[in-house]
């Protein structure tokens, strides 16, 4: 039953520290990144739907992105999308390809983007300290209803604090790999 309640802790913080990756990969540096383009949500059809719904994004040079867009009369949507996602770039439509390049960044933008990836990290924190009460609640409950005994809750609490100060440490990695990554010129 310990162990359950420790792997259960263990998958919910990884999946935390997966959303903190994903919020990474979405964070401009300077050089292009398909991932780059997740945020965007393209008007289609009547619905909003992602950008990855409308056409296949690729990365054929470090500084540049491009939309292959699979049904031409969405062309002036996407471009339209990407404009106004808040990210900073001008697509350039060519027929059915979106063009959008990457400018560089200075060094307010890139003060500003550290900001923000302190900001995921400090999400990711949050987080993963969420999970570890939750499992201390778990915890005190089974104890107090005679399912574990009070030196096995005292075994299992070490554990769990054990698991949330590597995780938390990770996402502080992942923060320092980041802003190593923002701040390279």
């Amino acid at each position: 039953m310990a162990d359950q309640i420790t792997k259960d802790l263990q998958r919910r913080m990884e999946s935390t520290l997966d959303v903190v990756r994903k919020e990474y990969a979405g964070l401009r540096t300077g050089r292009a990144n398909a991932n780059l383009l997740d945020p965007v949500h393209v008007d289609a059809y009547g619905n909003t739907v992602p950008l990855n719904q409308c056409g296949t994004v690729g990365v054929p040079e470090p500084r540049m992105l491009t939309v292959q867009v699979w049904d031409r009369s969405l062309v002036k949507a996407v471009e339209k999308a990407i404009r106004d996602a808040g990210l900073g770039l001008n697509p350039q439509s060519d027929g059915q390809t979106v063009r959008v390049p990457i400018p560089d960044l200075n060094e307010e933008r890139r003060r500003e983007l550290v900001k923000i990836a302190a900001k995921y990290a400090e999400q990711g924190r949050i987080a993963v300290r969420n999970v570890r009460r939750d499992g201390l609640d778990v915890l005190k409950r089974q104890e107090k209803d005679g399912d574990i005994s009070q030196d096995e809750q005292r075994r299992i609490q070490q554990e769990v604090q054990a698991l949330t100060d590597d995780f938390i440490k990770k996402v502080d990695e992942l923060f320092a790999s980041k802003e190593k990554e923002i701040l390279q010129v």
